[in-house]
């Protein structure tokens, strides 16, 4: 049987692994900011969703510090030694954002606060919206080409601030043009749900399955294109 190399070479590894350095620094600039933003402004208009978000942000941060630990280490061996750890971050991470989110939403639910109309709410969230997917695509197609589970599950964290910035921009825009508060606690529910599902996901090890150092030719006609065994995440 012939055998296939999946890894990539030692200077591609170099390079997809500057790559992912930069694009972890973007996100983690982009997402202070958007932190700030809105937990203040989600804060001045009793926002739970607006909150949630901010607090995403805070947890993206987390999520790609945590991806910056294990790519500060000096060779490829100690970064794999330090996968699972900021794995097991990431997954604490999004399980808190879900808790507090959950909690708040049933407050506001069950008529403990009300919404207001928040212009830099709909800003951040429509900025976030623009600018999210091109980050997330970027670092998911590094991290998928050099085999990394941390960089895939980062990239997702990502993603994720891309659909919770439409369910929040949706949220908001029918609080304010349509007086819907209760759209407010509703959004900030699915980004419960999505949270609670993306963490399951990288406490397993789900996010991708990495390159395997060599396949035959027919255990590589069993994996998907990536090079992961099939129904790996990372592939989807």
């Amino acid at each position: 049987m012939t055998a296939t190399s999946l890894e990539p070479p030692p200077a591609r590894r170099v390079v997809l692994t500057k790559r992912i350095r930069l694009l972890v620094a973007a996100t983690i600039t982009y997402n202070v900011i958007e932190a700030i933003v809105a937990i203040t402004a989600g804060t001045l208009a009793s926002s739970t969703a607006l909150v949630g978000f901010g607090l995403d942000s805070v947890i993206e941060v987390s999520s790609a510090t945590a991806v910056a630990w294990q790519f500060s280490a000096p060779d490829h061996e100690a970064r794999q030694a330090r996968e699972k750890h900021t794995l097991r971050i990431i997954a604490l991470s999004f399980f808190a954002l879900a808790v507090y989110v959950a909690i708040d939403a049933i407050r506001v639910l069950t008529g403990t606060g009300e919404a207001e109309h928040s212009t830099p709410g709909i800003v951040i969230a429509a900025l976030s919206l623009a600018i999210m997917p091109f980050l997330s695509a970027a670092q998911r197609k590094a991290g998928r080409e050099l085999g990394s589970a941390t960089a895939v599950a980062d990239s997702k964290q990502t993603l994720l601030c891309t659909y919770l910035s439409a369910v929040l921009l949706a949220g908001l825009i029918a609080n304010s043009l349509l007086g819907w508060s209760w759209a407010d606690p509703i959004a900030a529910v699915v980004i419960a749900a999505v949270a609670v599902k993306e963490g399951r996901e990288a406490w397993r090890g789900n996010a991708c399955c990495g390159p395997m150092p060599t396949v035959s030719t027919k255990a590589a006609a069993e994996t998907d294109p990536c090079g992961c065994e099939p129904g790996c995440a990372c592939c989807t």
